[in-house]
């Protein structure tokens, strides 16, 4: 199996390097990876890592692009691999990842796509947020396209799917600010069936303040409510139960908000 990896960056450098090493050395485990890096024309020190890197990618493009989604959607069209998933320039796969993806593919033939545990972590790679980790994980023993329209356990970097799949279902939805990527998931969905990989972590989702989910989470979750409405029906019991979790994810978040503005507020004082 070749895995087709994509990962959108601008103005990334800080972490790029880390994350770009983290799709190689997948290869070590006798991987085969297409490396696809799409980069909106970085104005920090992303070209000078990418140079170093050039041997090792397949694909490179530097350009201007509309967003994320659409530099996505850039890489998207290019790969060739049985298996694809992006990665943004600020997370990272754990050692082992993808041979474990294959396996669980390999395993079950009908599988459409598949996730696995995926921790948040911070700048300096420490695991934070860890009851909103558990709380996502804790729906993966009864993941259906039923639980996936009331709420979004599904995290991004940890999702796997296979090409075929992708063609039928089509690219990321560009004039969405912050949920294609769960817009998208419900697309596959349509298509068959989805998989828990086993084992431990499989990718790491860094966040920082200006990272979308820090900055945009409000306007995620309003797009991820119009997304289960869209899939499921305006009526349905999923989106009844979307709209309720939403309040309540956006409640947490916005109390995380105030306990950070608190404690800056301290240590500057």
């Amino acid at each position: 199996m070749l895995f087709s990896i994509v990962t959108p960056s601008y103005n990334s450098g800080h972490f790029l390097e880390e994350t770009l090493k983290s799709i190689l050395e997948q290869r070590n485990d006798g991987v085969e990876v297409e490396l696809i890096v799409v980069d909106g024309g970085s104005t920090d020190n992303s070209h000078a890592i990418l140079d170093r890197y050039a041997g090792e990618l397949q694909h490179l493009i530097v350009e201007k692009d509309k967003g994320p989604a659409n530099a996505i959607n850039k890489g998207l069209a290019l790969a060739s691999g049985d298996i694809v998933a992006w990665l943004n320039a600020d997370d990272l796969y754990y050692p082992g990842a993808l041979r474990r993806v294959q396996s669980t593919l390999a395993a079950q033939s009908d599988l459409v796509l598949c996730f696995g545990r995926c921790p948040i972590v911070d700048k300096q790679g420490v695991e934070i947020r860890r009851f909103i980790t558990r709380f996502k994980e804790s729906f993966f023993p009864v993941s259906s396209r039923f639980t996936l329209q009331c709420i979004n356990y599904i995290s991004q970097p940890a999702m796997f799917f296979r090409r075929e799949a992708l063609q039928q279902a089509g690219l990321l939805q560009e004039d969405m600010v912050a949920a294609w990527d769960y817009e998208f998931i419900l697309r596959l969905h349509r298509l068959g069936r989805s998989g828990v990989i086993p084992g431990g972590p499989v990718a790491a989702f860094r966040w920082h303040e200006s990272s979308i989910s820090g900055q945009q989470f409000t306007i995620q979750f309003q797009e991820e409510l119009e997304a289960a409405v869209a899939d499921a029906g305006r009526f349905s019991l999923q989106a009844v139960i979307h709209q309720g979790v939403r309040w309540g994810i956006i409640a947490a978040y916005r109390l995380m908000a105030s306990r950070r503005n608190a404690s800056s507020g301290r240590r500057s004082s």
